[in-house]
């Protein structure tokens, strides 16, 4: 038979209730400790974080720029756009027709007044001047003959004349040597005539050599080459294929620059009037100019006015065809104000350590710069250390604003 299994005795079992959530004292006095001490920490690192800056809201923010201004900017009345154009331009060709045989000249090399840029072919014009040079030899000869055979008959016509009146020779001989002195004279003067038509003759075809020999109009730079060795070159190119010229010069000394006004602002704008003129190829060397002519006609397509403002001094690397701005200005610029300056504006600085500085923007926040300044020019003031061109800084800055906070730009 099987034995029966005892039943476990469970009356001796108890429950713990200590354990559930009800400490010792000395555990409770310990994470009390523990609890105070983290939030402590949590404090203090919180008070250090705004602080700092890390866990303070951005302050919002004006911010300018710092940038380079010209102090013409005060006294200028009127700005306008235009180009450099040479007054003085010619497109130089032949007076006559032929085949080029000799090109002197590139494009952008200076040229002198009658220096020879190119030759056309000349060969029967040179027999042709040689010829001409051979008639006027062949007349002086003949003025020569001429004038021996004149004194001949003067000499002749004084004996006849003089054995005529003492009644030796008879009235006929002294007839026929007045008439033969007559015929003397007439004879040297039209050989005098024949050699000054031999001169002309020769001028003639000297000339016509002296076409084939293109020669510069005036000193100036050669703005394009139009024609090479073995090409045709006509008047006006009315011959087919032929070039009507053979380089396009501008006097260099002629520059100006004609702007465009707009005839609502033309009013502005009187003779002789001090300009600043700005170029993009010298953008940190404007050139000074006044007003040299005001076009009499306007352009109707347009609504503008031509003022043509001439420099007070050429520079080296002006060129025709640049662009330019010119600035027209209430007076002459004094001595230092022609070129910019860097400038930063008046409200984005404030006095710190006895000095001035500003609060400069980078990654979203604030740096305190000292900054070094100098004369003022309208709401700006130079800026000679401290700050660089293109430097955003902080505009009216707050009271409470600090080194190194983070800031919000609102608007630039």
């Amino acid at each position: 038979m099987e034995q029966a299994t005892p039943k476990p005795d469970i009356s001796a079992l108890r429950i713990d209730r200590a354990g559930w959530g009800v400490a010792a004292p000395g555990r409770r006095r310990k994470g009390k400790r523990i609890f105070l001490l983290a939030a402590a920490l949590l404090a203090v690192l919180a008070g250090l974080g705004w602080a700092l800056g890390w866990l303070s809201p951005a302050q919002e923010v004006k911010v300018g720029v710092v940038s380079r201004l010209s102090p013409s900017q005060s006294i200028s009345v009127l700005s306008a756009t235009g180009y450099v154009v040479a007054q003085r331009k010619a497109a130089v060709s032949s007076k006559g027709t032929g085949r080029l045989i000799y090109m002197g000249v590139e494009a952008g090399q200076r040229v002198s007044k009658g220096q020879v840029m190119a030759q056309l072919e000349n060969g029967d014009l040179t027999a042709a001047r040689d010829e001409a040079s051979a008639r006027l030899a062949a007349a002086r000869a003949a003025v020569d003959q001429a004038q021996a055979e004149f004194d001949d008959a003067r000499a002749n016509f004084r004996r006849f004349k003089a054995l005529w009146e003492r009644k030796v020779a008879p009235r006929a001989d002294y007839d026929v040597a007045e008439t033969r002195l007559f015929k003397a004279r007439a004879a040297h003067a039209a050989t005098e005539r024949n050699v000054q038509a031999a001169q002309a003759g020769l001028r003639q075809a000297e000339a016509t050599l002296d076409y084939t020999f293109i020669r510069a109009p005036f000193d100036a730079m050669v703005l394009t080459k139009d024609a090479d060795i073995g090409e045709v070159v006509a008047p006006f190119g009315s011959a087919t294929n032929a070039k009507a010229a053979v380089a396009t010069l501008a006097d260099m000394e002629s520059l100006m620059v004609e702007a465009d006004v707009t005839e609502s602002n033309i009013g502005k704008v009187v003779q002789d009037q001090p300009c600043l003129v700005t170029l993009d190829a010298l953008a940190d060397e404007p050139l000074l100019g006044q007003v040299h002519v005001i076009m009499p006609t306007a352009d109707r397509s347009k609504g503008t006015i031509v003022v043509k403002v001439r420099f007070d001094q050429l520079h080296p690397a002006l060129r025709p065809e640049m662009s330019a701005k010119v600035s027209f200005l209430t007076r002459p610029l004094a001595e230092g104000e022609r070129l910019p300056r860097l400038s930063v504006l008046k409200q984005a600085l404030l006095e710190k350590h006895g000095g001035q500085a500003a609060f400069k923007v980078e990654q979203g926040q604030v740096l305190l710069t000292p900054v070094r300044t100098g004369p003022e020019l309208g709401d700006t003031v130079q800026v000679l250390d401290g700050l660089k061109d293109g430097d955003r800084v902080v505009l009216n800055p707050p009271a409470g604003l600090k080194d190194g906070q983070k800031v919000k730009v609102l608007s630039e």
